[in-house]
């Protein structure tokens, strides 16, 4: 089982198990992801972020902040930003390129080596994925290249008994593409805005169902 830890407490999961992470922008909702994956990587987890909005030294950057001063289990980065900007970055053994957030054979490829090379090299068994985010390859994609792309990513994380997150900014899109893509997803951690200016979430499709309650 995979435990979501601090940003969902008590709230487990089986191996394989795809999440949606959905609500509106500027409410926490890559934090809550990286959270998540940090969990793990505390528990030793391999740790493989798909990034289409930030660049990969970035998302290393808020990941090492949240494990503090912890080593972690071994972290992997799909960055899909640098290149399309014009930057030459220099894969590394954490921070591999893609081309651009259209570039899906190579973000699949590039997922895959990570895996392989953590089961290889640390015999690494438990991973937690995370793309972030869905809202910027439908920027760049039609809805249907993007969900026969995630029906893929999808059953890869099931097949390696990994946990996957995705992130979406909910209200950025209409009512039949967010109905389409939750077919993908075995649950939800849904995300909205309370009275306060706050954020609250709730976790459905997955162990008990929890009510609305402020995120930590």
């Amino acid at each position: 089982m995979y435990e979501l830890g601090a940003a969902c407490p008590g709230v487990e999961v089986e191996p394989g198990t795809n999440l949606l992470v959905a609500g509106p922008p500027m409410t926490g909702k890559r934090n809550l992801a990286l959270e998540v994956l940090a969990h793990g990587s505390r528990r030793g987890d391999g740790s493989i972020i798909v990034t289409t909005k930030d660049d990969g030294d970035d998302v290393r950057t808020s990941l090492r902040e949240l494990l503090g001063r912890e080593e972690g289990g071994p972290l992997g980065i799909v960055d899909c930003v640098s290149k399309q900007q014009g930057t030459n970055p220099s894969s590394s053994s954490e921070v591999k390129y893609a081309s651009s957030p259209v570039d899906m054979t190579g973000i699949g490829i590039q997922l895959s080596e990570f895996l392989q090379s953590f089961y290889r090299d640390q015999g690494i068994k438990r991973n937690r994925i995370l793309l972030h985010s869905l809202s910027t390859l439908l920027m760049y994609s039609n809805l249907q290249t993007v969900f026969r792309f995630l029906h893929v990513f999808t059953g890869r994380v099931q097949s390696a008994d990994a946990l996957g997150v995705f992130v979406i900014d909910s209200t950025t899109h209409d009512k039949q593409t967010m109905s389409t893509l939750k077919q993908l997803f075995d649950g939800q951690i849904e995300i909205r805005e309370d009275d306060d200016g706050g954020s609250e979430l709730r976790v459905t499709g997955v162990g008990t169902e929890s009510e609305w309650r402020p995120m930590a």
